[in-house]
């Protein structure tokens, strides 16, 4: 038996409330929480957030110094229409793109990848 549920996903940059604003043009949801350290996004689902580190350093994908630590998966239904949104967003679209038919690779403004995937059902 569970002790809990996922509550929350938070990703560490060096400007939380760009990062933030981001995010919630990409997957919606609302501010609940702003501060200069620290912004906490409530969508339907889960909450997301966004936490200043000192000396940040994003990470490389798909190979590099600074490996990948976690990514986020993003259920679409048009991969171009929803990518070319997430690139007008502030999204950066890497050369490396393993299954483009099936999914996208995009960094977010502080370089976090996330796929855009067209196999993953509504919840």
């Amino acid at each position: 038996m569970a002790i809990g549920y996922l509550a929350s996903v938070v990703l560490d940059c060096d400007d939380p409330g760009a990062l933030a604003d981001f995010w919630v043009q990409v997957v919606g949801g609302e501010i609940a929480f702003r501060t200069d350290e620290f912004v906490a996004i409530k969508t339907g689902h889960i909450w997301l957030a966004t936490f200043r580190v000192s000396n940040y350093q994003p990470p490389a994908w798909p190979k590099g110094q600074v490996p990948k630590q976690l990514h986020l998966d993003v259920s679409v239904t048009d991969l171009d229409k929803a990518q070319n949104q997430a690139l007008a967003f502030g999204a950066r679209l890497p050369a490396d793109q393993p299954s483009p038919d099936r999914w996208r690779v995009l960094l977010d403004p502080a370089g976090h990848p996330f796929c855009l995937s067209i196999q993953i059902p509504e919840i």
